[in-house]
């Protein structure tokens, strides 16, 4: 039986698999260099990050499906990417504050593939998509960004925030789907496992 394996250290993307039924039998992180290339768009960032960190982990699971996810902010063509200090989450608040950006979520799924006479492994069946979900943040105040800085939600997160906690009181609208802001659209992951065949 086929295991699902999630290329990701994301706590929040095995929650939400494990929240429609689909956790994940083991974690395997994919070590890639993220840096976006020049004049890299949001939306293909999301695509290319999440087929090269499903290709890097289904090397090693042959007989596994494996899913890999990325998230970043996009502000107009600007990545916002996770904040690597304070001083940068800071700076990502500010730049958000009464302003509409999108969440652009990339998922790759592949599924398992046999091994040829010649012990090389066959073609597998792949599909990645990106999901974009548009987020409206409410005017921030010098205090309420001073506030969520120091309470380091933002670690690790795209954009500096995290919508499934404080921040969600910076926002009074989405447009998309809301798990694609956590980190992962469920209803896509389910559909992309699904067409390749996961009996989950």
């Amino acid at each position: 039986m086929p295991r699902l394996i999630l290329a990701s250290a994301s706590p929040r993307r095995f929650e939400l698999l494990t929240q429609i039924g689909l956790a994940p039998d083991h974690i395997e992180p994919a070590d890639i260099d993220e840096t976006a290339a020049p004049r890299e768009t949001p939306g293909a960032l999301v695509r290319r990050l999440a087929r090269a960190k499903a290709r890097h982990v289904a090397a090693n699971f042959p007989d596994d499906f494996v899913l890999a996810a990325d998230t970043v902010v996009g502000l107009g063509r600007r990545i916002l990417g996770k904040p690597t200090d304070i001083e940068q989450a800071t700076a990502y608040l500010r730049l958000l504050s009464g302003r509409r950006h999108n969440v652009h979520g990339g998922i790759c799924v592949i599924a398992p593939g046999g091994q040829s006479t010649g012990g090389q492994s066959t073609d597998r069946q792949s599909t990645v998509r990106a999901i974009t979900t548009s987020v409206r943040f409410k005017r921030l105040s010098d205090q309420e960004v001073a506030r969520y800085a120091a309470s380091e939600e933002w670690l690790g997160k795209a954009g500096g925030y995290g919508i499934q906690g404080m921040a969600a009181a910076f926002v009074p609208a989405i447009s998309g789907s809301y798990s694609n802001v956590v980190g992962l659209s469920l209803s896509d992951a389910a559909a992309m496992l699904g067409g390749l065949g996961y009996p989950g």
